[in-house]
């Protein structure tokens, strides 16, 4: 770690979150597809009782309350459903969100999606594709448009992808990147969703992959994009799959690390959201390991069981550090490992960025910089501001808007 005498004129106390969610607001769809598909598209209706859910496809999805904790104690989380009524405005409204974000020093803010999960799979396992990419695209609009347009600096335009056709997505990424966008959601497993992996024999994902070098944007991964929840066996209680389920982003790295795609695609960077990063330097370590002992017959293409070889991976020139430092990026909620690791030089520092998880219930909200700060205080300024926001502007091309801001008038 380095000394900046530049870091001591830096403004530490605002950070930027490249992992939050915004539950959408019932006008999403409504106001930008076609007056005849309104009813057919994403949409809310009432029960009996009062109660809101999102309807689309046939199907019921209401809102999860502990997606939108924000106001609430801890003793009040609940899994049950929450109606919009109940919650805090700032979890649907721009406006709201920017008093929020000013009160926890969170200067700027990635949002991935929730009704269409993490990664559009609503849309790809819909009936009608061709419907579920015009009701992506008016996501990607009100995204851009609508969610980001309406406080410029304060937020980093996440967008969808359609996964069920590599050309399409990356007409899709061309067209948003077109309009600002530098970074695209994707599965952290393909495969349970039933696609093919990022090492199909096919080249599946080539296009994507290769859109994402040429236009530089990001390839952004949450934890549960691949909708499956993490489960240690059958009867394992919530509380250990959710403890364990964080560290299978490992999987995900360890994967793109083996698949050659940073080889074939110098540009090509993911983050990984949600996974904290304390167990990043045990996996790297880990896989110099394995690339020094098994390279060499698995070079020959000798299959083991029924496991895979590595197409198209240089292992001989495989840098494992190297790759992770050019490629890799993580974000931490509160991991004292991970810094604990930066200072050791086990993890650089380059590669770490914040997340605050609003207004899901893993949040440090309304402490948030305070939190991070109790975290990376002692370390040099330079150091703190690349973990709290020069990583993340870095990394997404992205500009903020000066701190402080207050929240707009038309709140």
């Amino acid at each position: 770690m380095t000394s900046d005498p530049k870091a001591s004129r830096l403004d530490l106390d605002w950070l930027i979150s490249v992992d939050d969610h915004v539950l959408e607001p019932p006008n999403v769809w409504i106001d930008r597809v076609p007056s005849k598909d309104r009813d057919r598209a994403p949409r809310i209706e009432y029960d009996e009782n009062g109660m809101d859910f999102w309807v689309y496809d046939g199907k019921k999805f209401p809102s999860s309350g502990l997606s939108a904790v924000v106001g609430k104690s801890k003793e009040e989380f609940s899994p049950e459903p929450l109606p919009y009524s109940e919650m805090a405005p700032g979890c649907y409204d721009p406006y709201a969100r920017l008093k929020d974000m000013d009160r926890a020093g969170i200067l700027a803010s990635l949002c991935f999606p929730t009704v269409t999960r993490f990664c559009g799979q609503l849309f790809m396992e819909a009936s009608d594709r061709e419907f579920g990419l015009v009701c992506l695209k008016a996501y990607n609009d009100w995204m851009i448009e609508d969610w980001c347009g309406s406080a410029p600096g304060r937020y980093i335009p996440l967008i969808l992808i359609p996964l069920w056709d590599p050309q399409l997505a990356v007409q899709e990424m061309q067209r948003c990147a077109d309009k600002g966008a530098t970074t695209f959601a994707f599965s952290e497993n393909p495969e349970p969703l039933g696609l093919p992996t990022i090492h199909d024999k096919d080249g599946y994902w080539e296009p994507v992959m290769a859109a994402a070098n040429d236009l530089e944007m990001v390839v952004s991964m949450h934890v549960g994009s691949s909708s499956q929840l993490p489960q240690i066996c059958k009867d394992a209680p919530f509380m250990a799959n959710l403890t364990w389920g964080a560290t299978r982003t490992s999987g995900t790295m360890l994967s793109f690390l083996f698949s050659g795609l940073f080889q074939r695609y110098p540009n090509l960077k993911i983050a990984l959201s949600e996974g904290e990063a304390g167990w990043m330097p045990y996996f790297l370590e880990r896989a110099e390991q394995v690339l020094d002992k098994q390279r060499h017959w698995v070079k020959k293409g000798v299959r083991f069981q029924e496991h895979a070889g590595s197409r198209g991976v240089d292992l001989d020139n495989l840098d494992i550090r190297a790759t992770f430092r050019d490629h890799i990026f993580g974000c931490i909620i509160d991991d004292a490992h991970a810094i604990a690791s930066i200072e050791l030089g086990h993890l650089p520092e380059d590669n770490i960025m914040c997340e605050t998880d609003y207004p899901h219930s893993d949040t440090t909200w309304p402490d948030s910089i305070g939190v991070i700060k109790r975290r990376i205080g002692h370390l040099p300024e330079e150091t703190q501001y690349k973990i709290l926001r020069g990583n993340a502007e870095r990394l997404y091309r992205f500009t903020p808007a000066e701190p402080p801001v207050p929240a707009s008038a038309s709140a």
